[in-house]
């Protein structure tokens, strides 16, 4: 069910984190995969080294930032150029940045919009424009958060960003189920990554201890939700926000001083 050998995908903001896990998972799927990054160094060096794990020449560097539309259009061009095809784009480029609500100011409000909700909505427009040219039924999936479901404190902007990207998912299905193209988002809960694990001291402890599974989502754990996505076995499946927190929603805690 999972097997992508023949397809090509496009990850954005893959060179850490969920995203560099989101390419490894559809590259071992068989998918031929380009890795965006907006640092060029830390893409290229991703890409070779997931090509030096897969022991085959799968993934494919491509630097640019997701807010600059213009960059973006042209990236997915050529990889559709390139490769003849598109069928899967993951718009996983995100950032957090952190304030109340009363002390917020407008210059991280507009780049945290501009690549959460530009960004994802552009990229999303271009991959879908190329799915529709080449007559390919394809997957587009959203980067979403457990923070645009529940309010979380000193999250506003970033919550508000992510529940923007889940009614993004519901409206571009609306308007592409006719193309044969899905488009879902992703909602995972607290993930431990790079960047996570600087949160806090204890972040994988302390995320433990407020979520039912006990336990926190590793990188692999949100991979294999995506995969599942982009598979044949979810073609039915389109609009939806899939929440990955291990019941974390359920009720919500925080840890304890969050």
């Amino acid at each position: 069910m999972n097997s992508l050998t023949g397809k090509v995908a496009l990850v954005t903001g893959a060179g850490m984190g969920i995203g560099y896990a989101l390419c490894r998972a559809l590259a071992e799927a068989g998918a031929t995969v380009a890795l965006n990054d907006i640092d060029a160094e830390r893409a290229t060096q991703a890409a070779e080294q997931l090509n030096q794990q897969l022991q085959a020449r799968r993934v494919h560097a491509y630097a640019a930032d997701v807010a600059d539309v213009n960059a973006m259009r042209a990236i997915v061009g050529q990889i559709a150029a390139r490769f003849a095809r598109l069928d899967i784009a993951i718009a996983n480029a995100g950032i957090t940045l952190f304030g109340r609500f009363l002390e917020y100011e407008p210059e991280p409000f507009d780049r945290l919009l501009a690549v959460n909700l530009r960004g994802s909505f552009f990229t999303a427009q271009a991959a879908a424009r190329e799915m529709i040219r080449r007559q390919i039924e394809g997957r587009i999936i959203l980067m979403s958060s457990v923070a645009g479901v529940q309010a979380i404190g000193g999250l506003g902007a970033y919550g508000i960003s992510k529940a923007g990207l889940r009614m993004m998912a519901r409206t571009l299905a609306y308007e592409l189920g006719a193309y044969g193209i899905t488009v879902n988002a992703l909602a995972p809960g607290a993930t431990l990554t790079e960047r996570t694990a600087q949160e806090t001291a204890n972040y994988e402890q302390d995320w433990r201890a407020v979520t039912p599974n006990r336990r926190v989502a590793h990188v692999e754990d949100i991979a294999a939700a995506a995969l599942f996505l982009c598979s044949e076995g979810a073609r039915h499946i389109n609009g939806q926000t899939l929440i990955v927190d291990g019941g974390w929603t359920n009720q919500s805690p925080l840890p304890l001083g969050y």
